[in-house]
């Protein structure tokens, strides 16, 4: 069980960088320098990086019987800017709980 926690981390981690990456760097490449194949190369990434955060969340919060709500702001942290960075301090907490429990 511990391993699920450990990869939902990495991959929240991993999604908040493309996110920042995506907003950041392709998007002002995109509309500012007439490059939109940076979108489409970092978007494609983030996508599915989003897509394995979310089946990654759902797998921890049905393991360690985390509650609906635990599942929302998770949801949430990955769509904010910085969010997933923002909750780190907590999951790595909550993961420490979960293998001493």
């Amino acid at each position: 069980m511990k391993r699920t926690f450990t990869w939902f981390r990495k991959t929240a981690f991993a999604e908040g960088i493309s996110f920042i990456v995506l907003l950041f760097v392709a998007m002002p490449l995109k509309y500012f320098a007439g490059m939109p194949m940076a979108v489409t190369i970092i978007g494609s990434a983030h996508g599915a990086l989003f897509v394995a955060f979310m089946a990654l969340a759902y797998m921890v919060k049905e393991q360690y019987n985390k509650s609906l709500g635990w599942g929302v702001k998770a949801f949430l942290a990955s769509i904010i800017p910085f969010g997933t960075f923002y909750m780190e301090k907590q999951w790595k907490k909550e993961e420490a709980e979960g293998a001493a429990g």
